[in-house]
């Protein structure tokens, strides 16, 4: 605890337990405008107007220890309306977490522990970082969905060990974003129980009121989705409010959505309930006027009572609760001893022994799709990895994704391993998010490379979070063929590379899709993306699934791995393209060019290696084609000239396609010699 946070304020003893409920949540507000006013920059309206529903939520309903923030059995809360993070952070401070008056001051500032938006990495007591809106309440279904899978697995009669609850405050930007309508209508179909959302109807957006855009009844739709509705027509009904909270927490067989009117910057003199209020701070006249009207009794800001945090501090609270269940656990542990340990493996994160090993093999020269070489290595670590948890956007038997014989999980029968999100991309990503960042599962989920559009929002998030999520991203260029343009991925390996902490492997055959899982479910600091042809292709002499992690090696020719002369040119392919590659090394060897066949199945793991493995796969000054069908963008970072597909492609059976476009054998070896042509002429020019 910092110097400021023992200072001792005014004297301000409140006489009755309504009173000091009545200061400690106008003390939520007073922080939270102080906080924003100092920053000069945040959203001061939605803290000011929920801090009641704060305040009950955080000292009477949510099971929480700010002292251990990491035991497994604790309640989850989301703030999925992420801008109103002063509203979080100033819980945290007030009910005990490691965040001081001092890291309250620092809001918005340069490496503080209080950024514009929640982010888990930065601050104790934050489940998920939620910006984007609507991000946070798919993450809170899959950290719902998570609970329920890991009770199914391990709860036993009177053992208990998984039974949490998660809480979300959402605003009605979430409610009109798409991924919500996407992940409510999944956690309504699954029956999610323990999912509670606060929805904030205030009425009021960034721009104006929301009516100028939304004008539905949220409760039907809700309704409609298979959720229970509640409603609290006034957020500073501290019983009405609290009842709900306890219905809420009641069981259903449906989530919850509790309405709950409030006013947008309450208090405000001249900015409550207007859009004013929102995205900016109120200025010094507005917050004087404020506390003046909240009857806030002191005049130096960031001022915390001593009996507010007294009244407020969780510590005792959360400890006998964490407590309690570390007793629980022995007693788990005494009575099922195999599931205890299991159970603290998972939650640890730590993988289990010979998780990898069986992985499949496959014959040189067998033609066989990289999606269905990927259901095989599913299939042989599934049993060795029973954290796994398969999921896909309705897809499931294109992507070869589903672990065979475990079933689906569905609406009360929470065994099986199989999630059918349907068609769902944005929802599944978030969720993935949700479930990973629960701990005790590995998630993958798995659709076309070309819908990572409708999913890159979570993906991003999730290497923002640094969450080791799979995605499983078949039908991977032009080899889908038929269904044309519009399902044909070209500039979306470039997107994916482009994003920090994304792994993105595009294997060339089988045997380093086996290296490429390995290396993704290895992998616990970022998400990893898997890119997987439709099409067969050859299982190649000089693919290596230990060398996948390396990015890049040398393929063919077999004596190019440790000649002692540099080869005249090098073709660096990645994926189907590979082959193409290694057969116009012969080709090219038939001409008397002595050229080197290189897959590069990561950009990223390729550039982590050291400068003298560098060095000995792409030779200093020898010149090098990449070969890959999808966008040019950024290969010029390791090669002089590309074979690649700067435009959409067309509806054609996949080999017409492929040869259209150039990418056959004698196009690469043209190519090839093209580009040591036009290098020879560059170097003899004076």
């Amino acid at each position: 605890m910092s110097d400021t946070d023992r200072q001792a304020p005014e004297d301000a003893d409140a006489s009755t337990a309504e009173d000091l409920e009545l200061l400690a949540i106008n003390t939520i507000r007073a922080v939270s405008m102080d906080a924003v006013e100092q920053a000069n920059s945040g959203h001061p309206g939605t803290p000011m107007a929920l801090a009641p529903l704060a305040y009950l939520l955080f000292t009477r309903h949510l099971v929480h220890d700010p002292g251990d923030t990491s035991w497994p059995d604790r309640d989850r809360f989301v703030l999925s309306a992420g801008h109103a993070s002063m509203l979080q952070y100033s819980l945290l401070h007030l009910t005990g977490y490691d965040l001081s008056l001092d890291d309250l001051k620092e809001f918005r500032q340069l490496h503080s522990r209080t950024p514009g938006h929640p982010e888990n990495f930065l601050t104790e007591g934050v489940e998920v970082t939620t910006g984007p809106l609507g991000q946070g309440f798919g993450n809170a279904v899959g950290l719902a969905l998570a609970e329920r899978l890991l009770a199914a697995r391990f709860n036993r009669p009177g053992h208990e060990i998984v039974d949490h609850r998660t809480w979300v405050i959402a605003s009605d930007g979430d409610l009109m974003e798409g991924v919500q309508a996407e992940a409510a209508s999944l956690a309504g179909h699954l029956g999610l129980e323990k999912l509670i959302v606060f929805y904030d109807d205030n009425k009021v957006t960034l721009d104006g009121p929301a009516a100028m855009s939304f004008s539905e009844d949220v409760g039907t739709r809700y309704a409609a989705y298979g959720w229970r509705v509640l409603g609290v027509e006034d957020v500073n009904d501290l019983d009405t409010l609290d009842a709900g909270m306890k219905e809420a927490a009641s069981p259903d067989s449906r989530p919850t959505l509790v309405r709950v009117r409030s006013v947008i910057g309450y208090g405000a003199p001249t900015k409550a309930n207007s859009h004013k209020a929102h995205g900016s701070p109120l200025g010094a006249d507005e917050v004087a006027g404020a506390k003046q009207a909240l009857g806030w009794p002191f005049t130096d800001p960031f001022t915390v009572p001593e009996e507010v945090r007294r009244h407020m501090d969780q510590s005792e609270r959360g400890a006998a609760a964490s407590q309690d269940w570390q007793r629980r656990l022995v007693a788990y542990r005494e009575a099922c001893p195999d599931l205890a340990e299991e159970f603290e493996r998972r939650m640890d994160g730590r993988l289990p022994e010979g998780w990898d090993e069986g992985l499949p093999s496959f014959d040189t020269g067998a033609q066989i799709a990289t999606r269905r070489a990927s259901g095989q290595v599913i299939n042989a670590i599934a049993p060795r990895m029973p954290e796994l948890i398969s999921g896909s956007a309705d897809l499931s038997s294109s992507n070869s994704s589903p672990i065979t014989g475990a079933g689906a999980i569905e609406r009360d029968a929470f065994s099986g391993r199989n999630v059918n999100y349907g068609v769902r991309e944005h929802a599944m990503g978030a969720a993935l998010n949700g479930m990973t960042a629960h701990g005790g599962l590995r998630p993958f989920g798995a659709t076309f490379l070309v819908f990572t559009d409708y999913l890159r929002p979570a993906m991003r998030l999730s290497a923002i979070m640094s969450l080791p999520v799979v995605y499983v991203m078949t039908h991977d260029s032009i080899g889908l063929g038929e269904d044309g343009t519009t399902h044909q991925p070209v500039e979306h390996l470039a997107m994916s590379r482009a994003t920090p902490n994304l792994h993105v492997l595009r294997p060339a055959d089988a045997r380093e899709v086996a290296g490429a899982w390995r290396h993704a479910l290895a992998r616990s600091e970022g998400p990893t993306l898997l890119a997987l042809t439709r099409q067969n292709v050859p299982v190649l002499d000089g693919t290596d699934m230990d060398l996948v992690s390396r990015g890049a090696y040398v393929v063919a020719p077999e004596d190019s791995v440790n000649g002692e002369d540099d080869p005249d040119v090098v073709l660096l392919a990645t994926g189907s393209e590979v082959h193409l590659a290694v057969e116009a090394v012969e080709i090219l060897a038939e001409q008397d060019v002595t050229a080197r066949a290189v897959s590069m199945p990561s950009w990223e793991l390729f550039e982590d290696q050291d400068d003298d493995y560098l060095d000995d796969v792409l030779p200093e000054g020898v010149p090098v084609l990449s070969v890959e069908a999808a966008s040019s963008f950024g290969w010029s970072r390791w090669a002089d000239d590309h074979i690649a597909i700067d435009e959409f492609g067309v509806s054609a059976p996949a080999a017409d396609l492929f040869e259209e476009f150039g990418f056959t054998p004698e196009a690469v070896a043209a190519a090839a010699l093209e580009l040591l042509e036009d290098s020879e002429e560059r170097q003899e020019r004076p």
